[in-house]
């Protein structure tokens, strides 16, 4: 299937769109919140750097085992799939200035607060979360949002 920006390659290949969304799915399927699976590629030059997946902090319990900790309708037990890659990255010194993120579901502000300070260039998501504010941050920042549909073509 071809969807966009496969550059003069073969056209049974699918686009890179399509392969980093299709990893940050897999990613997700790691998440321990039954509430929402959620999963985050950073990929710099087509080659990826660091994922993560919403789940508990390191060492503590998760919500499949011990249940949610909710506050206004919210888990907050959970660590979110952006703010895991960014510590994976730093955990491993690797360097995400100037790459893409590719996430299942739009980040919340605080997760875009995030991406936006390690220099995330470009966030690519599947579904739209809930907080509108990232569009007009990411505008004044200059940093691209792009809505891909399911096959990973942009809208």
């Amino acid at each position: 299937m071809v969807t966009d920006n496969n550059e003069g390659e073969a056209p049974t290949r699918v686009s890179w769109n399509s392969y980093f969304m299709a990893i940050a799915k897999q990613v997700a399927t790691r998440s321990t919140c039954s509430r929402k699976h959620v999963g985050a590629v950073l990929v710099r030059d087509k080659m990826i750097l660091t994922t993560g997946y919403n789940g508990s902090i390191r060492g503590t319990a998760h919500c499949d085992d011990e249940g949610h900790l909710m506050e206004d309708g919210h888990c907050v037990r959970t660590v979110h799939a952006e703010a895991n890659a960014i510590v994976q990255a730093a955990r491993n010194g690797v360097r995400i200035d100037q790459s893409d993120c590719y996430v299942t579901a739009s980040p919340c502000f605080k997760c875009f607060q995030l991406l936006a300070n390690g220099g995330i260039q470009r966030i690519l998501f599947e579904e739209f979360y809930r907080d509108e504010r990232i569009f007009d941050f990411a505008k004044q920042l200059g940093i691209e949002l792009v809505h891909l549909g399911a096959d990973g073509a942009t809208d």
